[in-house]
């Protein structure tokens, strides 16, 4: 995954969409006066509660990931401005084949706790995430590097049956060898292309030895070896996180401490926003989005551009009730009328979209969901219809769910109305919309596979490419695949894509696989998210990334 030319093709976008961000760190438009952020070199920011900790290779929500991406350092980095990875704790990263890689670290790199980072610290924590007992969430994305069947092993009738998966062979990925201190060699099963680009993903993060004597503690209050240095968390209240003294990049933190403030609501978030408590959001509420009451509450305190986010509806497929079948899918996907939520709800912050993957990212083909993802009443009642006479009879009650942290209600609600309107009152079935309290009981109950219900789903990027939104989401098994679809055509296809040497071909095979997600529709598309977020009077340099997240090197505290 080394395509450097690939991702200049996605970057160029990116940094178009940057490059049109209004910018928090402008002038103040109150002016200089004393800075009560000044004394402590403390900011504050908007963050939720994290579903599990901070184990990078457990972690795939964005709650604990924001977080995650300031204390941890990775092998590859993302270019603030484009996107583009970067080497930042490898010193090279070199193969002739894609499928036999050496990577060396630089030398010098440190832990939190003084000691050194090593080779042995990759490739350790690489076998516990892949080790299937473990039952770590990132396990997936190891599933290339050989040796993997032999220390992951599927439970044989899912989640809900009485077998369990057989005991792995071993608890050592064949296909890891570590050369020196310095230095570990990967073997995959197969040529990736894109396997360079991937390390920046944190599940691809060292792990240092403290973590092998206790992982439960670890994850509460974890080493780490990032710009910034884990020291609290207040579960539902606040993480709070240190400038890292020893951080060996060439830029440094601005601030001494960040603390991640989490809210019940981002209404109230953005009412601290205004009033100057909180620093920085990149989550504006749909009340301010509209008539843009947000441009003009904020000023040039306003951030505006793109990014690489796209909003979802999935459906649990494993479950006979409410997974439906795929024409029930298709019909609720005709039902919702994208254009006028994004417009009434959005005031245009999202742009409805016809596929499964980001318009800002390299690979992305217009359409992929043909028709499917227009609104057209008609077509939703007739394939209802169908869908009854296939022998699915859907529940008289079909929630869908979602997060009351999150600013979620009035869409869901209008795309309910949508729905419920457009099958007509004689459907036999009603949508509504149902909130648990907090994002990572959602999560849980999702990971679970217990929700009974179609739920809310979005994806952020992990890197700026077409295989990010297919691979994680849609393969057997993989590691964000929440409804647990399965398609071995589809499975297929995408290893075809992953293997293929040729950029051009193995986009053109993505997006083949893309296009067969409208034969099932197991997630409905539904609009890719613009990027508005806004900062304090008190701060300055802010910049948002093209995954709509904040450099957290970037932020500094305004001379008084």
């Amino acid at each position: 995954m080394t395509k450097g030319a690939k991702i200049a093709t996605g970057t160029a976008l990116l940094a178009l969409g940057v490059a049109a961000c209004g910018g928090g760190g402008g002038s103040s438009s109150s002016g200089g006066g004393d800075n009560p952020r000044a004394a402590s070199g403390t900011v504050y920011i908007r963050g939720c509660e994290p579903q599990t900790g901070f184990v990078p290779g457990n972690i795939n929500e964005t709650c604990g990931g924001t977080i995650n991406d300031f204390v941890y350092s990775k092998l590859v980095q993302y270019n603030s401005d484009t996107a583009a990875p970067e080497l930042d704790q490898a010193e090279s990263i070199e193969t002739t084949d894609n499928k036999v890689w050496t990577i060396k670290l630089k030398p010098g790199l440190k832990w939190t706790d003084g000691t050194p980072v090593t080779a042995k610290n990759y490739v350790d924590a690489w076998n516990y995430t892949a080790y299937s007992p473990n039952a770590q969430l990132g396990s997936f994305w190891f599933g290339d590097i050989v040796g993997f069947d032999k220390v992951n092993t599927q439970d044989p009738d899912g989640p809900d049956g009485p077998k369990e998966a057989p005991k792995p062979e071993t608890d050592k990925l064949e296909g890891l060898e570590v050369v020196d201190d310095l230095t570990f060699k990967v073997t995959l099963t197969a040529p990736i292309s894109v396997f360079r680009t991937k390390l920046g993903y944190s599940t691809f993060s060292a792990l240092p030895e403290a973590f092998f004597k206790d992982p439960k503690g670890f994850a509460q209050k974890p080493i780490t070896n990032g710009p910034f240095k884990f020291v609290q968390w207040d579960h539902n209240s606040q993480i709070i996180v240190e400038a890292n003294p020893d951080y060996p990049g060439p830029e440094k933190p601005k601030v001494k401490k960040i603390v991640y403030k989490m809210y019940k609501d981002d209404n109230a978030a953005y009412a601290d926003l205004v009033s100057n408590n909180l620093d920085f959001t990149e989550l504006i509420p749909p009340s301010a989005l509209a008539g843009d009451k947000w441009k003009t509450d904020l000023g040039d305190r306003a951030i505006d551009g793109q990014q690489g986010v796209i909003q979802t509806l999935t459906f649990p497929v494993y479950d006979k009730e409410f997974g439906g079948n795929a024409d029930f899918r298709k019909a609720v996907s005709y039902a919702i009328d994208r254009k006028t939520i994004t417009e009434k709800i959005f005031n245009k912050g999202r742009s409805p979209i016809n596929g499964w993957v980001s318009p800002i990212v390299e690979g992305f083909k217009d359409g992929a969901c043909g028709d499917l993802c227009t609104y057209n009443p008609a077509k939703a009642k007739e394939l209802l219809a169908k869908a009854k006479s296939e022998g699915y009879t859907p529940p008289a009650e079909f929630p869908i769910w979602s997060n009351a942290d999150g600013t979620h209600k009035d869409w869901i609600e209008a795309t309910v109305n949508s729905i419920n309107q457009a099958f007509g009152p004689d459907a036999g079935v009603k949508f509504v919309h149902k909130d648990m309290p907090t994002f990572a009981e959602l999560r849980d109950t999702i990971t679970q596979h217990k929700i009974k219900g179609a739920f809310r789903t979005g994806w952020q990027m992990d890197y700026p490419h077409i295989e990010n939104f297919l691979n994680p989401l849609y393969k057997t098994g993989a590691s964000s695949n929440d409804g647990l679809y399965s398609n071995k055509a589809l499975d297929a296809k995408l290893h075809e894509a992953d293997t293929a040497t040729d950029p051009a071909q193995a986009n053109a095979l993505y997006q083949e696989a893309e296009a067969m997600l409208q034969q099932d529709m197991p997630a409905i598309p539904l609009w890719s998210y613009g990027l508005q977020a806004g900062t304090s009077k008190w701060v300055t340099g802010v910049k948002v990334t093209p995954f709509g997240v904040l450099d957290p090197l970037s932020i500094a505290i305004k001379e008084a």
